[in-house]
């Protein structure tokens, strides 16, 4: 399967199963990345905000993929939502691999949470902080869950993203085991290396 990072905490998963988007943003709601022209078999959005939700910024096939889907519910803050309302974390298996990505994740999880991001090929996890939890939140998550692979996302570049979240040194500065790719895609198979994998913002 071949994972793409679109920008911010857009992803797409392409699989021998089916294709989908995770959390395509508006245009102009988050600065620096470019207009979205994706096309999938399935768009998912962790919540309704313009930076996650541009559910129009996807054209579908209108195949019906086959892979599996679970659904965790979680929030956006770790007021239960009062701030920023819920938040789903979506796991996807396919190729005999599973996939979670966990949209604006503001909270802690509890153990039955837990229990069903254990066992990931890879973990597609916010690091920026302000709107979700931080580079120490994700590290403390990442060491209690032990994906193979794990996508840092939501976070500040050089010329990308909000001014209030943080760069993602600051979670790789807890991590030994990042791997900087030239290209915005990885291709994720059995025999992929554990790496914390910073994908390369490309335009177009």
């Amino acid at each position: 399967m071949r994972l793409i990072w679109n920008g911010h905490s857009c992803f797409t998963l392409e699989t021998s199963q089916g294709s989908v988007v995770f959390d395509p943003y508006l245009d102009g709601s988050v600065p620096g990345f470019a207009p979205l022209h994706l096309t999938a078999d399935l768009v998912l959005c962790s919540h309704a905000h313009r930076d996650h939700g541009a559910r129009s910024a996807v054209t579908l096939t209108g195949r019906s993929p086959s892979f599996q889907m679970e659904e965790v519910a979680t929030f956006h803050d770790d007021k239960e939502g009062a701030l920023r309302g819920p938040n789903t974390i979506r796991i996807i298996t396919a190729e005999g691999m599973r996939v979670a990505h966990l949209g604006d994740l503001g909270c802690q999880l509890e153990e039955w949470q837990l229990a069903r991001l254990r066992n990931l090929d890879a973990l597609l996890i916010p690091v920026g902080g302000y709107y979700t939890i931080d580079a120490a939140q994700a590290s403390a998550l990442v060491r209690e869950l032990k994906p193979r692979v794990v996508v840092p996302m939501h976070y500040r570049g050089e010329a990308f993203g909000y001014d209030v979240t943080r760069p993602v040194e600051d979670f790789l500065a807890l991590r030994s085991d990042a791997v900087r790719y030239d290209g915005n895609f990885l291709e994720l198979n059995p025999d992929t290396p554990a790496q914390t994998a910073v994908l390369a913002y490309c335009l177009g």
